[in-house]
């Protein structure tokens, strides 16, 4: 396959290993259509190559990616149709599902920030390599959606009840803590990321364990695990986000705010106090629910929800949280329901039936040759 260098995604093999890189820097690799539809072509066309055997996917400038382009989206759902929306999340599920089933492994650089649509393309693969960069957030229901893109899936397989703390408040991570959690699989130096990439590329290797060595030698945990920030949290965190409801969990949060004043507690209820209501019940239902469920039934469910957002019957909190976050930036959202006890649980089940539109489906998954993934999120 040829180099590509004047595209959104730039695409090499060097040796065994296909090279996919998001360039987009100046809108920090937020995905667009045209990024979505190229990376499928070619992590399809990667896996059936018989001289590929490893593929790394990383990003220019200061972002792994910040994201679907969700204004983008708005703006195209709100000039045209809805339903403009839901093709572009279902051409990005149908990745994450490739991604998340491949049968190759896949090291992704986390060099930057890793947000919402960024983690889909990533976090889903065997090895996720952070630097002293790296920045993770799911900040979906800030802006009125929930996390999607299989993040149901991995948030809900986190250590205790660490994914509901990430999901509902869209905290920011850094790279120790996102090794504490099992976001990511190691720490690497970024000085060190292009020797990496040459050992890598020398090694001409599929075996997992050959690829986890090479990244082992490179890898530096500067905490001790038991003493990471992330790890000091969690008996909190699963006292409070193990609670039934949303109303609980703030509940039980406020409390210990007055017993324990710690800064990242009182950080926890900004964040959920200034979020959608509604964006906050779907979240914590769709994180529990996912539990017991596989990726590709969290991709449908998901896709559900996502196009019941897009829709706008039930609440119109994305179109109006991408207003106030992303395009006007007033950054003082008017959610409906404005309070959570506003938001029934027959709204929040609407959201998770059908869409009741005759040219709407639910999400068809392509069939794969595995049936389950190889990245399974580390239980630390």
């Amino acid at each position: 396959m040829a180099s590509e260098n004047n595209d959104q995604v730039l695409v090499e093999e060097k040796g065994s290993v296909g090279i996919l890189t998001l360039n987009r820097p100046k809108q920090l690799n937020a995905l667009s259509f045209q990024m979505i539809s190229k990376l499928t072509t070619f992590f399809i066309a990667f896996e059936e190559a018989t001289d590929v055997k490893l593929i790394i996917l990383k990003g220019n400038g200061r972002a792994f990616s910040a994201g679907g382009d969700v204004s983008a989206v708005a703006r195209d759902c709100i000039n045209g149709h809805w339903s403009i929306g839901t093709h572009f999340f279902w051409n990005e599920f149908i990745l994450n599902y490739i991604i998340a089933t491949y049968s190759k492994p896949q090291v992704s650089i986390f060099n930057g920030f890793v947000f919402g649509g960024g983690a889909g393309l990533s976090i889903h693969g065997k090895f996720r390599v952070a630097t002293e960069n790296a920045v993770f957030a799911m900040p979906e229901t800030g802006i009125g959606h929930f996390p999607d893109v299989g993040s149901t899936y991995f948030l809900s397989r986190l250590i205790g009840y660490f994914g509901e703390y990430v999901g509902l408040t869209g905290v920011k991570l850094v790279s120790s803590e996102m090794y504490a959690c099992g976001l990511a699989t190691h720490i690497v130096p970024s000085k060190d990321l292009l020797l990496l990439e040459e050992k890598l590329v020398e090694a001409d290797s599929l075996d997992i364990n050959v690829i986890s060595t090479i990244i082992d030698s490179f890898s530096h945990v500067m905490i001790p695990l038991k003493q990471n920030s992330a790890y000091k949290m969690m008996n909190v965190i699963n006292k409070c986000f193990s609670k039934a409801t949303v109303e609980e969990i703030i509940d039980s949060l406020e409390h210990e705010a007055v017993n324990h004043p710690e800064e990242w507690i009182k950080n926890a209820l900004q964040l959920l106090k200034k979020a959608s209501p509604a964006s906050l019940k779907i979240c914590l239902r769709s994180i529990r629910e996912a539990r017991t469920e596989g990726i590709g039934e969290c991709l449908k469910k998901e896709y559900r929800i996502t196009s019941h957002i897009l829709r706008n019957h039930v609440s119109k909190d994305y179109y109006e949280g991408v207003r106030a976050l992303l395009l006007d930036k007033d950054k003082n959202p008017k959610w409906e329901p404005s309070r959570l006890e506003l938001m029934t649980s027959e709204m929040v089940d609407r959201y998770f039936t059908k869409v009741d539109d005759p040219n709407w489906e639910d999400l068809r998954l392509p069939s794969r040759g595995i049936l389950t993934k190889m990245g399974v999120i580390s239980n630390l």
